[in-house]
């Protein structure tokens, strides 16, 4: 009887451990996404990791007139090759010089465009955000959730620039607003619209402005994976 006696205990806190270990792992694995984390991930973040290589043309189209250029980017070794009409060039992106540097202006801004929600991840400690419900989308005038971000003042890009997100309940980005400086009023807003699926990532490839005949798109889209 003892034996029987002395065992429960021992049976009761190895029970109670387990139960608490799984509890502490639970917690941690179900971690609250900040809200630029969960826009990134509804648009395909945790297939990043996969692509090797992504091509795609940028597109400007602004009343009679057409600029084009292309971008090859091996995400592996930073190599990135931009083809404009008949010229082209391929750098290292950790080894620019005084051409490459402002060739590397353009590919960062046209990447962004690109995989502006990817973004939110890889610049998150360069900016400031907040998040708001119930707010007029810009074009649609639908209403949506709004995320804005603020760049700091120094390096990079795009320094002290907001952009206004606008989304849905599915995180996927509808239209979006850039303000140069974070000043109020809006220096460009366009829309978010034929998204396309490319190994896991998903692309808005159309963006447009409301009244204009201005259209930024992309083209020749491709996603290498491994």
């Amino acid at each position: 009887m003892k034996a029987i006696i002395y065992s429960i205990p021992l049976f009761f806190i190895l029970l109670t451990a387990c139960k608490t270990d799984k509890k502490t792992k639970l917690s941690t694995d179900e971690k609250e996404q900040t809200i630029p984390e969960k826009i990134a991930y509804a648009h395909g973040f945790e297939n990043w990791k996969q692509v090797k290589e992504i091509e795609f043309s940028f597109n400007v189209d602004r009343d009679t007139s057409h600029f084009e250029r292309k971008w090859i980017w091996n995400t592996q070794k930073s190599q990135v090759t931009r083809i404009v009409k008949k010229d082209t060039i391929t750098y290292n992106r950790n080894n620019l010089d005084s051409v490459t540097t402002k060739v590397n202006g353009g590919f960062i801004n046209d990447k962004f465009w690109l995989l502006a929600p990817f973004n939110l991840i890889w610049d998150s400690k360069n900016y400031t955000f907040n998040h708001a419900i119930n707010i007029e989308a810009p074009i649609s005038k639908n209403a949506c959730q709004k995320l804005t971000i603020i760049y700091g003042n120094k390096g990079g890009y795009t320094p002290g620039d907001a952009y206004d997100f606008y989304f849905g309940e599915d995180y996927i980005i509808k239209e979006w607003v850039f303000r140069k400086g974070n000043q109020e009023e809006a220096s460009m807003v366009t829309t978010w619209e034929d998204y396309s699926k490319e190994n896991g990532l998903q692309i808005s490839k159309m963006h447009k402005k409301a009244e204009s005949d201005f259209k930024l798109y992309f083209t020749d889209l491709k996603a290498k994976i491994y």
